[in-house]
């Protein structure tokens, strides 16, 4: 068995490079030839009117990019990714989530999306605030809709801050959301690998609203409630995930609301708080599902 694991051509953080060498020492483990790569190589075309492979000697690829046009051209040629493909684009959009778990009986916050303008010249209305407020009580979460590590969530107290935070991103997809206060700045991050709950952590603020371990905050082992982990479990398989990171904010009477999903969850934090060996219960989830489809 020979696999493939692509990182994105022009993303060096330390923490993505981490992801791809554990994932690789323990497939070694387990006598599975894997080769990592930067996604520049055009594994993939269109010649002649056919979608075509320039890569014929994979049995699987380890998808770590976000880049939907590559996973989706990977599957049509045949080859299995891990993450698919539609489950992959559904995580990278957070309102694409929130609109995927709707009428599933999944607790999340009050949501509504972003208008998206076209010209940055045209103001937003004043109706268009009023009606946002009439709706959501501030505070008022406000988030880009593509992002991770805490980057473009915002939180609005005022009129005046959400009017500025709706002129700065009615360019850009974003939506609005109810703020859940008994769960300000912490969270419980569940990673969930081939639907079952793996490992959580908890994750604390040093001040901010919001939770990541990555804007300096910290990040602790804690006990999964059976609540949890069968709502975690849940939504990994209304999704299709083989392998996703889901973020739990805790609410009134300590009731679980699903905050996001992110579908190449980093794990080198979880790891290190828990103990446990996530990228070996991957590769081995993804090793079990090539050899079934053989």
């Amino acid at each position: 068995m020979k696999g493939l694991i692509i990182n994105n051509a022009y993303n060096k953080s330390i923490t993505l490079l981490n992801q791809s060498i554990r994932l690789k020492e323990e497939f070694d483990k387990l006598d599975v030839d894997v080769e990592i790569k930067r996604n520049d190589f055009f594994p993939a075309i269109i010649a002649a009117g056919k979608l075509q492979s320039t890569i014929n000697d994979f049995d699987f690829c380890v998808y770590l990019d976000k880049d939907k046009y590559v996973s989706k051209m990977l599957e049509k040629t045949g080859l299995r990714v891990f993450n698919k493909s539609s489950a992959m684009e559904i995580c990278d959009d957070k309102m694409e989530t929130h609109i995927a778990l709707a009428n599933h009986n999944i607790p999340m916050p009050k949501t509504i999306p972003g208008l998206l303008c076209y010209n940055k010249e045209e103001p937003i209305q004043d109706a268009t605030i009023d009606r946002a407020e009439s709706l959501l009580s501030y505070p008022i979460i406000v988030k880009e809709s593509y992002g991770s590590l805490g980057s473009g969530v915002f939180k609005a107290d005022t009129q005046k801050e959400l009017a500025r935070l709706m002129e700065e991103l009615k360019c850009r997809p974003h939506l609005f959301q109810e703020y859940i206060s008994e769960s300000f700045g912490k969270d419980i991050r569940v990673i969930v690998i081939g639907n079952k709950a793996f490992a959580c952590m908890l994750r604390q603020s040093r001040g901010d609203f919001r939770s990541n371990a990555e804007l300096r905050g910290d990040a602790y082992a804690c006990e999964l409630p059976l609540e949890y982990k069968n709502l975690c479990e849940k939504v990994s398989k209304i999704l299709d995930l083989d392998y996703c990171g889901i973020d739990i904010l805790i609410g009134k009477d300590n009731k679980p609301i699903v905050c996001e999903v992110n579908s190449n969850a980093y794990w080198g934090k979880i790891e290190k708080v828990t103990g446990k060996n996530v990228a070996q219960a991957y590769a081995k989830h993804i090793i079990d599902c090539v050899q079934v489809n053989v």
